[in-house]
């Protein structure tokens, strides 16, 4: 069953269980703040395919994640900063008339059980993503520490290493629109040998 729920496109991909600080200024983004503060703390996160986060006209993709408000300050008349938390994937079934702020239909999709040899296919991508972010941090990038604890259920711990990941947003995008866990962690692994091999190039001077 659909659910309608304030949207907030951006140029970021949130994943479930991920934090996600913002800081709103917007009116219409203000306004959906305030709505949410005084009823469900909650609205949607999609990436925005073409367009800007501000003024509107945007185009949107159609998975997204939930974002549940942790904390909400109001810095003063003009903006809020918030602290919130993916918490479920969602596909949008239709964008709804703003009023005044983005809402779509959404419903949940939720991720199938893990298929034989999970917890293989997780330790072996863990492997990977720590050797990536150590080669990372030689490189002086701006990365998570290679020691992040992960999670062993591997469901939570395909998003957590998808978000942990120093990847560009289209590939977090397919991580969060992978149709099952095992998929998820199959293409997290393949980009991460192949940013592998670029952090390596990097550091041999090619």
């Amino acid at each position: 069953m659909a659910d309608d729920l304030p949207m907030f496109p951006l140029g970021t991909v949130l994943l479930p269980g991920a934090h996600l600080p913002l800081q709103v200024f917007e009116p219409r983004y203000r306004r959906l703040v305030e709505a949410c503060l005084d009823g469900t703390p909650e609205f949607g996160v999609v990436l925005i395919e073409r367009g800007s986060e501000v003024g509107g006209g945007d185009r949107r993709f159609d998975v997204g994640c939930v974002a549940r408000i942790l904390s909400a300050v109001r810095l003063d008349e003009e903006r809020w900063l918030l602290n919130t938390v993916g918490t479920r994937r969602v596909r949008v079934v239709r964008w709804l008339p703003e009023a005044p702020y983005p809402r779509a239909e959404v419903e949940p999709w939720d991720d199938p059980r893990p298929g034989p040899g999970a917890d293989e296919r997780r330790a072996a991508t863990l492997t990977a993503l720590r050797r990536v972010l150590a080669l990372a941090a030689e490189m002086g990038d701006p990365v998570a520490d290679a020691t992040t604890p992960v999670g062993e259920e591997p469901v939570r711990a395909s998003y957590q290493m998808a978000a942990l990941a120093p990847l560009g947003e289209l590939d977090r995008l397919r991580l969060l629109a992978a149709p099952s866990p095992d998929d998820r962690l199959d293409r997290l692994a393949c980009l991460l040998e192949e940013e592998a091999s670029v952090l390596a190039s990097r550091l041999e001077g090619g």
